[in-house]
């Protein structure tokens, strides 16, 4: 079983097999935010103990995937931009609530496991032993799997490239810094700029439609996007290489990213040709729900 907290969502899948992703049960619900941290995890809690009267099963672990991840000293979640969770006890504060233990990951790091393994990864070809899988969004994240495993790192920040530094034109992120990657990539750093420009506000999509006709503020934007993707994934392809990059999110969705954005990347990678291949998920919005319950799995 795992469950995976959005900052509008919360999902609970119970899957048979970590080969496939149907599930036996699958539920979701509004995260419901905006009533604070304990009311977040009596939801948590809630829609657990229904998803397991539903698979008529109570489980002996749970894997969760989180906006943000465990501080490995403290044990509080940090690096989270759902407010009502950082700096929180997540974890023992959910393994009281079901006296149960849980294995708690960043979402990024779900979504790179789950399409690795029963995702977009297993039925491409060529080589797959390094996926970066990304997450652009409400924010920007990333984590790696090598050999199938995943990969945490000794601070327990594989794949935060949301927060390295791209452009000081992004403005002050959230994170107390400026100019992080999220500031300028993200879906509402994107429409933030739209609006700027424009004089009012228009979604992500309509924006990445009007970039096709007349609307020069709407090219604009999508250009951004293009110029600093293409600079911000040449420094994750510079270090560590991926054979695959899986792009999630709502701003994955542009076509442009994968062909544009791409030769955008090649500009600035550390080699006469790039072999890196970037690929839609196959999963979906619920790659997370699915990573989390293999984490479970290999507990």
């Amino acid at each position: 079983m795992g469950v995976d907290v959005g900052g509008t969502k919360i999902e609970c899948a119970v899957i048979a097999s970590g080969n496939s992703p149907d599930a036996i049960v699958r539920r979701r619900i509004p995260t419901e935010g905006n009533g604070g941290y304990r009311h977040v995890l009596q939801r948590i809690a809630g829609l657990v103990r229904e998803v397991g009267e539903e698979a008529g099963l109570r489980p002996d672990v749970l894997g969760v995937g989180t906006p943000g991840t465990l501080d490995p000293d403290t044990g509080l979640l940090r690096g989270c931009n759902s407010q009502h969770l950082l700096e929180r006890p997540f974890k023992a504060d959910l393994e009281a609530l079901l006296g149960i233990p849980i294995v708690v990951e960043n979402d990024a790091n779900c979504l790179a496991l789950a399409e690795t393994w029963m995702g977009v990864v297993p039925d491409l070809p060529g080589p797959k032993d390094v996926v970066f899988g990304v997450i652009m969004g409400t924010g920007v994240g990333g984590g790696l799997v090598v050999d199938g495993n995943l990969v945490t790192g000794a601070n327990r920040i594989t794949g935060e490239w949301g927060h390295n530094h791209l452009d000081d034109s992004g403005g002050r992120c959230w994170c107390g810094r400026t100019g992080c990657v999220e500031t300028l990539l993200s879906g509402p750093a994107l429409e933030n700029f739209y609006r700027e420009h424009a004089g009012f506000y228009l979604p992500l999509a309509e924006i990445a439609d009007r970039a096709l006709s007349e609307d020069s503020i709407a090219r604009q934007t999508i250009d951004r996007l293009l110029t600093w993707f293409g600079r911000g994934i040449a420094g994750i392809i510079n270090s560590i290489d991926p054979d695959i990059i899986v792009i999630g999110g709502g701003v994955g969705n542009i076509d442009l990213l994968y062909t544009h954005g791409l030769k955008q990347a090649a500009r600035w990678v550390f080699s006469p040709t790039l072999k890196t291949r970037l690929v839609r998920p196959a999963l979906g919005d619920s790659a997370g729900v699915f990573g989390a319950a293999l984490l479970a799995a290999a507990s």
